[in-house]
């Protein structure tokens, strides 16, 4: 994927059937993107991994990722195999975005010890290395870090296009590990990473890259936007503070139009899923962007 892209984030309740009419309508649409949240503790979720096969080969264009995969419940090299066997099935319309553990008290309840900040970021980077190696073609895979090890592992399968590798980092050192070595990040949700932390993650994102030899243009930005689309002006408080974003296509447009100076990407997370958001976000907001700019 290059240029502008839109997409839309899902979250993975029973209903799978719902969750296909909205992917169609997606697709047929133009959004580009597809998230599936993932939250593997909570009981009345499916499994991220599972409605993202049934959603690719219930659609022949759109892109779908986790949004996003919980590593410490997720061994990288099983985490790699599954999203290469994704991609392959769908033609190259897979890709991932990881993040370092959150929740950690709900992920303790499924058996995985706690990481501090700095583990989880060290874990992160050695899953990444791990999972470039898995879609590789190169010998046996012997890595030993300190959270995963993998001996004399072979590659393969090799995904059918170069899959991207996302985070969802919140934190600086986080962002400055995104900067090195990652090829986006997927801004969390303002309620995770307030609207005024915005720019200032781009600055750490920037300077880590350049540091590691990289063009800052390289690391793709998503930004997810949460709100509703109304029929009456709102005021939009999006420059402080985590609130949702409620008002008319147009003020979307506007506001999406000047986020579009740091972000290529923008996912919407409807504060009620359903086909009436999705569709006004692809109808009404996307064609008003993309002709600004």
């Amino acid at each position: 994927m290059t240029g502008l892209t839109f997409g839309f984030s899902l979250v993975p309740t029973l209903d799978i059937g719902a969750h296909r009419e909205l992917a169609l309508a997606a697709e047929d649409h133009g959004l580009e993107l597809l998230g599936i949240q993932d939250h593997p503790y909570v009981p009345a979720y499916l499994d991220t991994f599972v409605v993202a096969a049934a959603l690719l080969s219930a659609t022949e264009r759109i892109h779908v990722f986790p949004d996003v995969a919980n590593l410490p419940l997720r061994p990288p090299a099983m985490l790699a195999k599954t999203a290469a066997a994704l991609d392959i099935v769908s033609g190259g319309r897979f890709e991932l975005a990881v993040g370092a553990g959150g929740y950690w008290d709900a992920i303790g309840r499924l058996g995985v010890e706690r990481r501090s900040p700095a583990e989880a970021n060290a874990a992160l980077e050695e899953a990444f290395a791990i999972m470039r190696a898995v879609w590789g073609t190169g010998g046996a895979i012997h890595r030993h870090g300190t959270h995963y090890t993998v001996d004399g592992l072979e590659p393969g399968p090799v995904p059918a296009h170069p899959i991207e590798l996302w985070t969802g980092a919140q934190g600086p050192k986080a962002l400055a590990l995104t900067g090195r070595i990652a090829d986006g990040w997927a801004a969390p949700i303002p309620s995770y990473l307030p609207y005024e932390k915005w720019t200032p993650a781009h600055t750490i994102l920037d300077e880590a890259a350049t540091a590691a030899g990289r063009r800052p243009e390289d690391v793709r930005r998503i930004a997810q936007v949460v709100g509703t689309i109304t029929d009456t002006l709102g005021e939009l408080q999006v420059e402080h503070g985590s609130a949702p974003a409620r008002g008319t296509a147009e003020q979307w447009a506007d506001w999406l139009t000047r986020l579009a100076e740091s972000f290529t990407s923008f996912v919407f997370w409807p504060e009620e899923q359903s086909l009436d958001q999705v569709v006004r976000f692809a109808r009404d907001v996307v064609p008003l962007v993309r002709a600004a700019v």
